[in-house]
């Protein structure tokens, strides 16, 4: 994201892709640790815009004294968020961020609007605040445990469904092999997807039934795992597409430490 053409400014701090003026906006916003977010929105908004014409502005996690430079460790800072204010679709993929005020009211005020939201993996915990070091207005948005409030679970309970439960599958052991129901397979979103060619190489995460009333789960997750004993030394166990064995039940904690066994 550094531009080194000389007489140019040194830094961009978001990247935005012009499309067709007479389609939607999109906002995709990164900043996680683990799962690179930083490179799968770019690479999510030029597939949006080259093939379907959309207007699309990616979002960095950065260091503000480092303008320009991502920074997934830096948790305190996304800089453009106010491309949301006249945003038709908000694409978030962050972990544990802790932005501030003047930040975080570009994303309440895009919620507040009733625009749609696609959450991306780790957006069941996007945001986290260690209240007693940060005053912040928008802590709620964490993993919030107040009794009878609309925000208990934070941002991931309330607006996506869900908040983090617990990993589906070894984390950093097993892939996943999408299954899709036969209740969705006319689904558009699978118009040219051949059954079994759907597959992630890391884990998936939980959830809890009986899910939210409106919800229609699309795709399901099966973990997949190597035949044979888990090789520490080898960091790709059961991340392969050939890695077909269907895992078996896996007992996690959650973030309350409580067991709970995953089928």
């Amino acid at each position: 994201m550094v531009v080194t053409h000389s007489g140019q400014d040194l830094t961009m701090e978001w990247l935005q892709w012009k499309g067709n003026p007479e389609k939607a906006k999109i906002v995709l916003i990164s900043g996680d640790e683990e799962y690179r977010s930083e490179e799968t929105l770019v690479q999510l908004a030029k597939i949006l815009n080259v093939n379907h014409g959309f207007n699309c502005t990616v979002l960095f996690a950065q260091n503000p004294n480092c303008p320009g430079i991502v920074n997934p460790n830096y948790q305190n800072n996304i800089p453009g968020l106010v491309a949301l204010a006249d945003a038709d679709l908000m694409i978030i993929l962050t972990r544990f961020r802790a932005l501030p005020d003047m930040q975080m009211r570009y994303i309440d005020d895009y919620l507040k609007s009733g625009k749609p939201v696609l959450g991306m993996r780790t957006a069941t915990h996007a945001f986290k605040y260690d209240t007693s070091t940060i005053k912040s207005s928008f802590a709620h948005y964490g993993n919030y445990y107040k009794e009878n409030n609309v925000w208990q679970g934070g941002f991931g309970k309330l607006i996506l469904g869900e908040k983090w439960v617990a990993h589906h599958g070894a984390h950093g052991q097993q892939s996943t092999l999408g299954i899709v129901p036969k209740t969705t397979r006319d689904h558009p979103v699978f118009k040219s997807i051949m059954p079994g060619s759907i597959w992630g190489a890391t884990d998936v995460y939980a959830i809890r039934l009986p899910m939210v009333d409106d919800a229609v789960p699309l795709l399901l997750g099966q973990v997949t795992e190597r035949n044979g004993p888990y090789d520490k030394l080898d960091p790709f166990f059961g991340m392969r597409p050939s890695d077909s064995k269907l895992g078996s039940i896996v007992k996690r904690k959650n973030e309350q430490g409580d067991t709970v066994s995953i089928d």
